[in-house]
């Protein structure tokens, strides 16, 4: 009885070479037929555009209340119902509008194939 192995022959053999005509080369390119697509639709732009307006409205509103005399204190300049009140309630609105804008669902366009 002999002791030595038998080889066996190979499970997995290696795939062979693709032809260089079946090669797919990645496109970077835009064909004219396909279209870039947006997250947003231009009307959800639009209501960002007015949330960012309101938030720097707010901080506007909220500034200010340098006093002439830096020893002095002006508490009802600094307290006031706009900085206090007014500028909060603006800056929150516009945070509002942004989340809307956000969460709006792009309207669907219908769009045949040409």
């Amino acid at each position: 009885m002999s002791t030595a192995a038998k080889p066996q022959p190979a499970t997995n053999p290696a795939p062979a070479p693709r032809p260089a005509a079946q090669v797919k080369k990645p496109s970077n390119t835009i064909s004219p037929k396909q279209e870039q697509t947006f997250l947003f639709d231009k009307e959800n732009y639009m209501w960002m555009i007015g949330g960012v307006a309101l938030i720097f409205i707010g901080f506007m509103l909220m500034s200010g209340g340098k006093s002439a005399d830096p020893h002095g204190f002006n508490f009802d300049e600094i307290y006031s119902f706009r900085r206090i009140t007014l500028a909060p309630i603006v800056v929150l609105l516009g945070f509002a509008i942004e989340v809307y804008a956000i969460m709006k669902k792009p309207k669907e366009t219908t769009q045949e194939a040409q």
